[in-house]
């Protein structure tokens, strides 16, 4: 009786391995097979992100036609200011800078005194959107910024006037803020103050950009979020980093002088 127990129980554990395994073979095969759709829909994603930022998307907007005309992206590398054609064997359409800052080999690791947006390592080559008007003169440029809030870190594009300094909108696409208190960074109401705030002073050396309860200089202040100080504190942090000579500072002043090589 008990060798038949035992055998049972062999056939019964057999079945259950094979089981697994099947399994194991087909959730793989079905992530592999779903990879480049997800890698697609991502795009898309991006690129709405990208075309929101800049004030170009429209409910009827289709958005791959929009973006091919409009949107130049341009992968360049931040230790050296020049356009590069690719980056980690990847072109400007599948490389992720947010990628890169992750692994050590493609970034530069940040001191804890100078890593005031708390987020640990630069993408040593970013990505960036040109759009230009008719007659080829820029009109918006569209840039990643990323900061820690509360809970983690909040993704943004920044979309910038032909100056270079003055806003033209943001769009944080992604958080893990607390809704209905940090998570209004992504609240119409709150990114539209936003639009024609300069980030620099007069001649471009000083970030000057605050956000503050009942801000009182109107040129570069935005309100604070209500209940939210450790994003809105996050928010302040981000901006001041990103536009620092730390990291887009030298480039903004490189294309601002149209010094930038096309490469």
């Amino acid at each position: 009786m008990a060798d038949k127990k035992n055998e049972s129980l062999s056939k019964t554990l057999l079945v259950v391995v094979i089981l697994c395994l099947v399994c194991a073979v087909v959730v793989s095969g079905a992530a592999v097979g779903l990879k480049p759709i997800q890698q697609k829909n991502a795009a898309l994603d991006m690129q709405r992100n990208v075309l929101d930022a800049a004030g170009l998307l429209q409910p009827d907007t289709s958005v791959v036609e929009l973006f091919n005309q409009r949107v130049e992206t341009k992968l360049i590398n931040l230790n050296t200011l020049e356009v590069v054609e690719q980056a980690n064997d990847l072109g400007p359409v599948n490389y992720d800078p947010i990628a890169a800052a992750n692994k050590p080999e493609w970034s530069t690791k940040l001191d804890k005194s100078e890593d005031i947006a708390g987020i640990g390592a630069r993408e040593d080559v970013t990505k960036v959107y040109f759009i230009n008007n008719e007659q080829g003169e820029l009109q918006t440029l569209v840039l990643y910024i990323r900061g820690y809030g509360l809970w983690g870190t909040m993704y943004g594009l920044i979309a910038l006037q032909p100056d270079l300094s003055t806003v033209r909108s943001v769009n944080f696409y992604e958080h893990s803020e607390t809704p209905g208190l940090g998570g209004e960074i992504q609240n119409p109401k709150w990114v539209a103050q936003w639009e024609g705030k300069q980030i620099y002073g007069d001649n471009y050396e000083e970030v000057q950009f605050d956000v503050m309860k009942n801000p009182a200089q109107e040129n570069h202040d935005i309100d604070a979020l209500s209940g939210a100080t450790l994003t809105s504190n996050g928010v302040e942090y981000l901006v001041d980093y990103w536009f620092s000579d730390k990291a887009y500072g030298p480039l903004l002043d490189k294309i601002r002088k149209g010094e930038l090589n096309n490469g």
